[in-house]
């Protein structure tokens, strides 16, 4: 990363405290994004829970297959979905608060006898399903939000941090080589009058000696 700065003790400070900032945040920064790792393993070891059992419940009613061309799919159906916000590590996710079916009356006397447990497996499907489809999309949200911050710990880890470490090196060299520079040429400067001093008083003290002469 290509930093701009001039060459002195202003940009100096300046780069200085962007740097410290950083420095600081890095370490928060990397334990977001580890919690962010972690949130997102669990969402989705959750979502697949709930796949695995419905699996498991579509395999124990196998036996039911044939039988679910007589099952009047109107009877039962998913009215809501009812979701709230809610944070994880700082990103807005989804919370399930509850699955609202609304069903449709059926004579219990003309139904075949095993429509209520058929109608009591298609509300236990519809939850499974979309409870992981709502943990899906939280692993997805938290994954996003994961990306995100792995790129800012990258960007400041390797590129930013040594981009102003870099440039504050720079600058403290040539501030270094500048007052070095001063340095010499106060040293030349200081040993011109010298000898001018010297030479000014050879002149006076043989003045001296010809006068009194």
């Amino acid at each position: 990363m290509a930093i701009k700065f001039q060459y002195n003790k202003t940009a100096l400070g300046d780069l200085d405290k962007q740097l410290k900032v950083r420095r600081r945040a890095l370490p928060t920064i990397k334990s977001k994004e580890s919690a962010l790792r972690v949130e997102v393993k669990r969402a989705k070891t959750t979502a697949e829970g709930f796949r695995t059992e419905l699996d498991d419940l579509s395999a124990r009613h196998e036996y039911m297959v044939a039988l679910w061309g007589e099952f009047d799919p109107e009877l039962v159906r998913i009215d809501d979905v009812r979701l709230v916000e809610g944070k994880i590590a700082g990103v807005k996710v989804p919370v399930l608060e509850g699955v609202d079916f609304s069903e449709k009356e059926y004579d219990l006397f003309s139904s075949p006898a095993w429509t209520t447990d058929g109608v009591e497996l298609v509300k236990s499907i519809g939850r499974l399903v979309v409870e992981s489809a709502v943990y899906m999309r939280r692993a997805e949200l938290l994954d996003r939000a994961r990306k995100k911050t792995t790129q800012k710990v990258n960007l400041y880890e390797k590129v930013q941090i040594p981009g102003y470490e870099e440039a504050i090196l720079k600058i403290k060299r040539f501030l270094e080589d500048e007052e070095n520079l001063s340095k010499s040429s106060q040293k030349i400067v200081k040993q011109r009058h010298q000898q001018e001093d010297k030479k000014m008083a050879a002149k006076a003290l043989e003045a001296g000696k010809e006068a009194a002469a």
